[in-house]
């Protein structure tokens, strides 16, 4: 209940926040704190509104962003394993989110390798023959 309630309102601020009216909200906002600064003398209090409010505001959207790119993220890596497992591909690449650093950069490699090995061949067979 409780995860399907967040990841509902994870969605729903993810969604609006990155909306060009959201933007535009939040600077006005700022232009608005700005504007005022003369009229409080440019006080500890007036920098510690927009201070307060902006940590406040990031430190919760880290966590609601992140949450909908960790779901993203899984979503889109379930629906290439579903891919690669239906085709010809190298089913050795399904889970490949959960090697190393190190170890996905050897695949890649070997996938580069192979793809030059493959261009080089295609060259060959497309080469015209003399034989007059």
């Amino acid at each position: 209940m409780l995860e399907k309630s967040f990841t509902k309102a994870a969605n729903a601020v993810a969604y609006i926040a990155g909306m060009p009216f959201t933007f535009i909200a939040c600077v006005a906002v700022v232009v608005i704190w700005a504007v005022t600064g003369p009229l409080f003398g440019f006080s500890d209090t007036w920098q510690l509104i927009i201070n307060t409010g902006t940590t406040i505001v990031t430190f919760l959207m880290v966590f609601l962003i992140q949450n909908t790119q960790n779901r993203d993220g899984v979503a889109m890596q379930a629906k290439l394993d579903e891919l690669i497992r239906i085709s010809k591909a190298n089913n050795r690449f399904i889970g490949i989110e959960h090697l190393t650093e190190t170890e996905v950069e050897n695949i890649r490699k070997t996938c580069e390798r192979a793809v030059r090995r493959q261009a080089r061949n295609a060259g060959k067979k497309e080469q015209p023959t003399t034989g007059d």
